[in-house]
């Protein structure tokens, strides 16, 4: 008599489970990895507006402007990319000391501030 082996694998059943573990773990893989290049996209252009800010005021601290009391507005390129900027002055209880806010927008969206800087301006002897 002839001993017929059995060979035993998956059943359709356990494969189309194993399937339905795979697609759910590999959707929500994409949708981190989707996230975190969000995260990265927003912190590089939080970074630059820092950069457009920075920058403005070493400008008016290399030059040792002294800029009247008021709102200015420009726009600047930084890596590529537009941003809009927004310097308000204001005078000090110290007649010699400006304040200064610089506020950096994306070029898209002028309502929102990627990076606000305060810094004060000097007024030195000439």
């Amino acid at each position: 008599m002839r001993q017929v082996q059995r060979v035993r694998g998956f059943t359709l059943l356990e494969v189309l489970v194993a399937l339905a573990i795979l697609a759910v773990t590999l959707g929500a893989v994409g949708r981190a990895a989707s996230a975190s290049v969000q995260h990265a996209d927003a912190m590089r252009e939080r970074v630059l507006a820092d950069w457009v800010a920075q920058n403005r005021l070493a400008l008016h601290a290399a030059r040792s402007d002294w800029l009247p009391a008021g709102i200015q507005n420009g726009e600047v390129e930084q890596a590529g990319r537009k941003f809009m900027w927004r310097e308000e002055v204001s005078n000090t209880p110290n007649p010699t000391l400006r304040r200064i806010v610089v506020n950096v927008y994306a070029a898209e969206d002028a309502n929102y501030s990627l990076r606000q800087m305060t810094a004060y301006l000097v007024e030195y002897a000439r």
